[in-house]
């Protein structure tokens, strides 16, 4: 073996740094000088170790699904206790409806209630979002000789969506509820107050006139009124909620930025327009 004095070691460790500085120049100036030899290098390295990581994937793969699989186990647990807790909270609610169900059936026998005649309703696709003169309205194919008229009711499956204001021979054209020109008689359903919803060209309508003394809560629901005969009663509309500004705002029940079928409803209406023809094709 040899050995070094103590002033030769001190003198390599003192050229160490700037050996491998140099060094590192001199690859970085060789890369450059010559790419093809570079990129040749690469190619050879990545060709080198490919095998290396295909006989990896396999392991790691089994790994990674394994750890996958135990987090989705954990996660299904802590599911399975919130829908235990869920569907035990749904059986109370089945018994309290079954009752009131029973109840009502009971008070409409005795009071001899004539219910309202089951509404008409066409099925129709959006195929644009119609501008114009409107803001927020939708433009639905509704096929030729579709029945559909002015004035009638369009709704998802969560709630109202709005009116129809202009009808041809395959397209009908809705005003959503949130255009600056839609006003709506509504109730709140807490209260049984009644207010305007006036859409704001915006996310969210706003309420405005309610009576004196009346507050809309935070989170109640708001349904159309059957004031003037230009809704039906009872459709679901939204949530109020308060903005920032204070102002008495309305979360629309409906998924109003992705329409895609609604259905257009005929319930016989003349507060807004006196029907002026039939109505065929309706199911």
């Amino acid at each position: 073996m040899i050995r070094l004095s103590i002033q030769a070691r001190q003198a390599l460790i003192r050229l160490t740094l700037p050996v491998l500085i140099v060094a590192s120049f001199g690859f970085m100036l060789l890369g450059k000088a010559d790419a093809l030899l570079a990129e040749r290098a690469r190619t050879a390295l990545a060709d080198g170790l490919a095998p290396i990581y295909v006989v990896l994937l396999g392991p790691l793969g089994r790994i990674h699904a394994g750890v996958a699989e135990t987090a989705a186990l954990w996660d299904m647990r802590d599911e399975n206790a919130r829908l235990r807790a869920e569907n035990e909270k749904l059986r109370r609610w089945q018994s309290i409806a079954l009752a009131l169900d029973s109840e009502n059936q009971r008070l409409k026998a005795s009071l001899r209630w004539i219910p309202d005649p089951d509404a008409s309703f066409v099925t129709a696709r959006v195929v644009a979002d119609a501008g114009g003169v409107y803001a927020k309205a939708v433009l639905l194919s509704a096929g030729p000789n579709n029945g559909i008229r002015k004035g009638e009711i369009a709704v998802d499956e969560r709630g109202l969506i709005g009116r129809v204001t202009e009808v041809g021979n395959r397209t009908a054209r809705v005003l959503l509820i949130t255009d600056l020109n839609s006003r709506i008689p509504v109730t709140l359903e807490t209260s049984r107050a009644h207010a305007i919803l006036v859409g704001t060209n915006g996310l969210r309508p706003r309420l405005q006139y309610w009576p004196e003394g009346v507050v809309p809560q935070e989170g109640e629901r708001i349904v159309t009124s059957a004031e003037a005969n230009a809704f039906p009663a009872n459709l679901p509309v939204g949530t109020v909620h308060y903005s920032s500004s204070g102002a008495a705002e309305v979360e629309p029940a409906a998924m109003l930025q992705k329409l895609e079928v609604v259905r257009i409803f005929d319930y016989g209406l003349t507060g807004v327009t006196a029907p002026d023809h039939p109505t065929p094709g309706r199911h």
